[in-house]
């Protein structure tokens, strides 16, 4: 398996946006979590590294994005496995030049992907909202009432996220405070290595 160092410098090869890379890491945090959580950790590196690499083609090809992704991953040693939990990430949604992501999440940890991904966003665009700018002091009640408001991040589709929820058979509230603890959770480290850079 590919290591985390070579799989970060990977994801740098193709993204230099300080905003794509910390979303990148905030995905590996949330995934390394959720591994722990669900009784997968002695899997966390893997699970950290697929939520690492999920939008390494989205800087450079956003209007192919998922469909740019084998590429890139192959050219950097990257298995096969891996790519498909990448790929996965998009599955059902359609892409800038038409194409729909035909790549189905089917184990756990692709499902979580699916899932987490789209609402690490929202909630990083409510706790940009708080007088903290944190997630750490964030309640559930107050991501739900900012989730339910439609001009909030409109851009989180909600949809996918409650598509996410359903493909693990989970309640939307389950998905939302897990996630939430998961970003609370990581915050610090995830800013250490941004401040790193």
């Amino acid at each position: 398996m590919i290591t985390r160092d070579d799989a970060v410098a990977l994801l740098k090869k193709y993204n230099k946006d300080p905003f794509h890379i910390q979303h990148s890491l905030t995905v590996e945090a949330v995934m390394r979590w959720y591994a722990k959580e669900l009784g997968y950790a002695d899997e966390e590196e893997y699970w950290g590294i697929v939520g690492l690499l999920h939008d390494i083609d989205f800087e450079l090809y956003p209007e192919e994005h998922c469909l740019k992704a084998p590429e890139l991953l192959r050219d950097g040693g990257v298995s096969e496995d891996i790519i498909h939990a990448v790929c996965s990430h998009g599955y059902g949604i359609t892409v800038g030049n038409g194409v729909t992501i035909d790549v189905e999440p089917v184990r756990e940890m692709e499902k979580v992907l699916f899932a987490a991904d789209e609402l690490t966003g929202l909630v990083w665009a409510a706790a940009l909202m708080r007088p903290s700018k944190s997630t750490k002091d964030m309640e559930l009640k107050s991501l739900k009432k900012k989730y339910k408001s439609k001009g909030f991040a409109a851009g989180c589709s909600r949809e996918v996220i409650e598509r996410g929820a359903e493909q693990l058979g989970w309640e939307l509230d389950k998905l939302l405070e897990m996630t939430l603890r998961a970003m609370a959770d990581s915050e610090d480290t995830i800013n250490e290595e941004m401040a790193a850079k």
